[in-house]
């Protein structure tokens, strides 16, 4: 049995396993830090979050308001008040009776 020192060669390659083990946890905690999902994108992350939620509840009220105006719209049973408005907004028409006074506006 030997009882001498070990190779010179097994320590080298002992001590490059441990050298590359310690790069490795050193780029997976500078990955968990500043990385694209690390500790310092979370707020970034929460921002964007919020926004995308703030557009959600915009997008769903302008959805409820276009149901409701096409509900009103229903040509079995259209709400007479919406059908004149719309009318009378988007083809300029008026009825026989009515006059129609073009106001300037006032000068600021």
């Amino acid at each position: 049995m030997r009882t001498g020192p070990l190779p010179r060669t097994s320590l080298t390659n002992g001590r490059k396993g441990q050298a590359l083990i310690v790069m490795a946890l050193i780029v997976l905690a500078a990955l968990a830090l500043a990385g694209p999902y690390g500790v310092l994108a979370w707020g970034e992350s929460q921002a964007i979050l919020k926004q995308r939620q703030e557009r959600i509840t915009r997008l769903e009220q302008e959805r409820t308001e276009l149901a409701n105006l096409v509900e009103r719209l229903d040509p079995e049973a259209a709400d007479p008040d919406l059908v004149t408005e719309l009318i009378r907004r988007d083809l300029n028409v008026a009825h026989p009776d009515e006059y129609v006074m073009e106001v300037e506006p006032a000068a600021p």
